[in-house]
Formats: structure tokens, C-alpha cells, sequence
């Protein structure tokens, strides 16, 4: 038998752990009783947002309204205006082009805007392949760049030709006249730069201020070339600029977008007069 005292002390705690049990039963119930409450019922919607001190206010996150009238033509342009600009270019004379932009100077900017959101879509830029061709060649060689693409990106000392320019060290020009002296260059450049509707003087410019062995490099858009789609048909191209006094040293006709062809002017050749020169027809972007 336990002591009085021990088995009072044990009987006391047997109750106390009865009444405990008890409680915790209790509150096991009422838990799972609100809990079957809150699965049954349904969730209490989202609180509505209100607006206050900290929303953001009206028009913000919106475009700033252009300052400068370039950026209001730029801001109003479409692919329409582009194509026109693009298509004027293609089938007028490069004085007209000249004397069209001189009194336009601006709609110029938004031509080169056009351009080089197109351009941003070709795999590979001819101006890059003609940029590499001269790093890998003479750094002393001076060049005519027809057109304006490559001045900024080599050593070399670069007349750079062009309709219209703000920069002062750009010669704005019809390119079919230009300033430079006779026998002054070692290379010309057109990079799709052979637009107007007498592309052959912009060639016997270039023939006129290239020294002898001078080299001449003229990428073009392929489909201009390309007799399958109504293009000219790049060997009586070719025949046309040998007879100017050029040889053909090589083409690149690998990229599907345009061809590149390097011509060397002959140290003594004889000039054929009336030379026909196959028509190059406009490079037109479709409307979409």
C-alpha cells in the first residue's frame, strides 16, 4: 500500500491529468469545429484597391510628347512615309535626289531612321563585310566612301559622300560631281548606294577619282540582280563596269540578302564609249 500522503498526491494528479484531457478534447473540438466552418464556407473576396496618395497619377508611364520638329516627323512616320522616301530615291536622277532633300533636310533623317530599322532585320550587313575587307588591308589607303557607311569604324582617311549632312566632315553632293580631285583614291565604296536612275555616272565618277589599281567595291541588293525576279543580270552588270577600264577580281554571292563585288582598275585601258548599262530596277518595300 502507498503512503496516505503518496496516494493523495497520485490520485490528485490523476484527476488534474482527467480535467487537463478533458480541456485539450474541448479545445481539439472547437479547433476542428471552426475549421470545418472555414472549408465550408466560402472565401471572403479580395478588398478592392483603393486609390490614394501612393496611385500612380493619370498619363504616367505614357511617352513624352516630341519637342523638336524632327521628332514630331519621326513620331508621325509610318512604314508609308518610309517607302516613300525609299521609292523617291529609286526612281529619280541623283540631282533631283540632291535638290529634293537639300530643301528637305530633315525628311533625309527620317529616310536614315527607316533604313536602319531595315537594315537591324538582315542576318548580315554588307558594311560589315566591307569594313573587315579594309582592316585587312593598308591602314595608308584613302577612301571614297559613295553613300556614307563606313567613315566612323576604320583608319583609314575616308571622303565621305552623301545627299544631305549636318557633319561637317561629310561631303553633301550629288554623287555623280563630286570635289575630289582626279586619281586621289585607292578605294571606292558604294554599299547599296547605287540608287538613282543614272547609277552609271555615280560608277564613272568613281572611275574618275580612283588611282590605277585602285580597287572598287559595290554591294548591291541580290533581287536587283537577280534576272529570275526581274533584276539585271549581274555578269552584263559586271561586262559593263569592265569596259569602263574595271577587272573583275572576285564576287561574293553567298549571302542570300546581297551580293559584293570587288573590281580593280586597270593600270592602262582603253575606255569604250556608249557603253550599255543593264537598268538596276528600284529596291521597293512591300506594303504591309
Amino acid at each position: 500500500m502507498e503512503p496516505p500522503q503518496e496516494a493523495a498526491a497520485a490520485a490528485g494528479g490523476r484527476k488534474r491529468r482527467r480535467r487537463g484531457g478533458g480541456r485539450n478534447r474541448r479545445k481539439h473540438q472547437a479547433s476542428s469545429s471552426s475549421g470545418a466552418a472555414a472549408a465550408a464556407s466560402p472565401p471572403s473576396p479580395p478588398a478592392k484597391r483603393q486609390r490614394g496618395n501612393d496611385a500612380a497619377p493619370k498619363g504616367q508611364g505614357s511617352k513624352p510628347k516630341p519637342t523638336s520638329l524632327l521628332d514630331k516627323m519621326r513620331a508621325r512616320l509610318s512604314g508609308g512615309h518610309f517607302r516613300m522616301l525609299n521609292e523617291k530615291l529609286y526612281t529619280c536622277s541623283g540631282q533631283d535626289a540632291f535638290d529634293y532633300f537639300t530643301n528637305e533636310p530633315d525628311l533625309f533623317d527620317v529616310y536614315h531612321a527607316g533604313y536602319r530599322e531595315q537594315m537591324s532585320h538582315w542576318p548580315e550587313q554588307p558594311v560589315n563585310v566591307i569594313i573587315n575587307w579594309l582592316k585587312s588591308h593598308s591602314a595608308s589607303w584613302t577612301v571614297a566612301d559613295f553613300g556614307c557607311a563606313v567613315s566612323k569604324n576604320v583608319k583609314n582617311k575616308v571622303f565621305s559622300i552623301d545627299l544631305v549632312s549636318e557633319d561637317p566632315s561629310v561631303i553633301a553632293c550629288d554623287m555623280a560631281h563630286t570635289p575630289l580631285e582626279s586619281s586621289s583614291v585607292d578605294v571606292a565604296i558604294f554599299c547599296l548606294s547605287l540608287m538613282g536612275t543614272n547609277y552609271p555616272s555615280y560608277i564613272e565618277e568613281a572611275n574618275r577619282v580612283l588611282k590605277s589599281s585602285g580597287w572598287l567595291l559595290i554591294a548591291e541588293v541580290r533581287s536587283r540582280l537577280d534576272p529570275n525576279t526581274g533584276g539585271a543580270d549581274p555578269d552584263k552588270f559586271c561586262e559593263a563596269i569592265s569596259k569602263l577600264g574595271f577587272s573583275l577580281v572576285s564576287k561574293d554571292a553567298k549571302n542570300k540578302m546581297f551580293i559584293l563585288f570587288y573590281f580593280r582598275k586597270k593600270e592602262k585601258s582603253k575606255v569604250v564609249k556608249n557603253i550599255d548599262w543593264p537598268p538596276l530596277k528600284p529596291c521597293l518595300y512591300k506594303r504591309r
